[in-house]
């Protein structure tokens, strides 16, 4: 059988981080960070994975009148040493998967380090700060990682009857061909888990920038924080009860199930006026 991975250009790496996101991640973290990472670097295609068997081809999504289907995409910037993987998540047959892009970050790529993108769903107010959560694959990979200004003391165990998330799935599977990885987590606050959260992508740029030595630049991303704050701060004008809800999420106190959906649903709209 033929493997799903097609490699179209050598990306000529001797070494290489690769960081992985998914499309479908909550407030589109993994999409964004990814996106702009190989619009910033001038990343160039050079491999992708065929989405037959991995993904449900019975429909496809359709965003602003124009068929989206699912695609799997390595990008490299040679000058960084950086590979990125802008992904949606496979839905069937995850170890053929994963397998597929450890082969290609192995054999193709020579990847040193392995960063894995993911969000975390919080109750806390988006005046909060954004926190990072880091699982290492190894206590070696920790120590070289020197983790500062991050949690990752986390203790975590996949709930009985549940698969572990793909990234820990992802983690394991290099740790098992020897290659160090760390998934990284950054906490999204629920309201903005269907919008796309500004502070969470450049909590995560600053790391990969400060780790990888990437020159990117943040002025446009504080440009974007600055709108979101404002139409949030717009929300809470109009919105007594918006401004009720998240004045009371900032004094940590916790909201009902149905106070949650109410918030959600009014920032929703605010910020779908706004865009």
């Amino acid at each position: 059988m033929a493997s799903p991975a097609r490699v179209y250009e050598d990306p000529g790496l001797p070494r290489s981080s690769l960081v992985v996101g998914w499309n479908d991640d909550a407030a589109d973290l993994g999409g964004s960070v990814t996106s702009r990472l190989v619009d910033r670097l001038q990343g160039r295609e050079f491999a992708d994975i065929d989405p037959q068997g991995f993904f449900s081809l019975s429909g496809v999504s359709v965003e602003r009148d124009i068929a989206r289907f699912p695609d799997s995409t390595f990008y490299v910037s040679r000058q960084q040493e950086l590979v990125v993987l802008k992904s949606d998540s496979p839905h069937n047959e995850w170890y053929r998967f994963l397998t597929c892009v450890l082969d290609i970050a192995e054999h193709q790529c020579k990847v040193a380090m392995l960063y894995l993108l993911g969000a975390m769903i919080s109750l806390s107010a988006h005046t909060t700060p954004r926190q990072l959560f880091a699982v290492f694959s190894s206590h070696e990979a920790r120590d070289d990682f020197n983790p500062q200004g991050i949690v990752a003391d986390m203790d975590y165990q996949t709930p009985p009857g549940e698969r572990p998330t793909l990234n820990s799935y992802l983690l394991w599977a290099a740790k098992e061909r020897g290659i160090p990885g760390v998934s990284l987590w950054v906490t999204i606050p629920f309201y903005l888990a269907g919008a796309r959260d500004a502070q969470a992508q450049k909590k995560v740029l600053t790391l990969l920038d400060e780790k990888l030595r990437l020159g990117l630049g943040f002025e446009d991303l504080d440009g974007e924080i600055r709108r979101q704050n404002h139409q949030l701060a717009e929300a809470r004008s109009r919105f007594p009860d918006v401004d009720e809800y998240i004045g009371r999420l900032e004094s940590n106190l916790i909201l009902t199930n149905e106070e949650r959906g109410e918030l959600l649903k009014k920032v929703e709209h605010c910020l779908r006026e706004g865009a």
